[in-house]
């Protein structure tokens, strides 16, 4: 069986905690959209929020991340973490999971994780989340906030 597990969320709501524990207990690879992302901003040392800023105008960016998750989709035996994991699995997919939590609690997270001021991690994240909205909005027509495509939904 070619197992796909997908983990979505914003910014902060454990998608990378949840999808360790995930991959852990059902032996699965594990692909992080994020920890792509955020290596390719650092290969061109850049922010998170320039980064993302590069990323509205040159789609080539999400259409980079967008053929690895598909080919590790593809592959099977994947647990799969990232906004728009379970849209790039497909038919792949066999579990989407969504995770939810108040913005609060998630800048609370991210501070922590960057160890940066609240106020900073707030900035870089209502940021990031705006710009990433509008892009997947305008880049493949789908709201990352409508649930319906999700099996599970979990709040955090």
């Amino acid at each position: 069986m070619k197992r796909v597990v997908t983990i979505g969320g914003l910014h902060g709501t454990g998608k990378s905690s949840a999808a360790d524990r995930i991959a852990a207990a059902f032996g699965l690879r594990r692909i992080s959209a994020g920890g792509i992302f955020r290596q390719l901003a650092k290969e061109r040392g850049m922010t998170l929020e320039e980064f993302s800023r590069i990323a509205e105008e040159d789609e080539s960016i999400d259409r980079e991340l967008d053929a690895r998750i598909k080919a590790e989709a593809e592959k099977g035996n994947v647990m799969l973490d990232g906004q728009l994991a379970a849209h790039m699995a497909g038919e792949h997919a066999d579990l989407r999971i969504l995770l939810v939590a108040p913005l609060r609690t998630r800048v609370k997270r991210i501070a922590a994780r960057d160890r940066v001021s609240y106020e900073d991690a707030l900035h870089e994240t209502e940021t990031r989340e705006r710009i990433e909205r509008a892009r997947y909005m305008e880049f493949y027509g789908f709201d990352v906030q409508n649930l319906s495509l999700y099996d599970l939904v979990i709040n955090t």
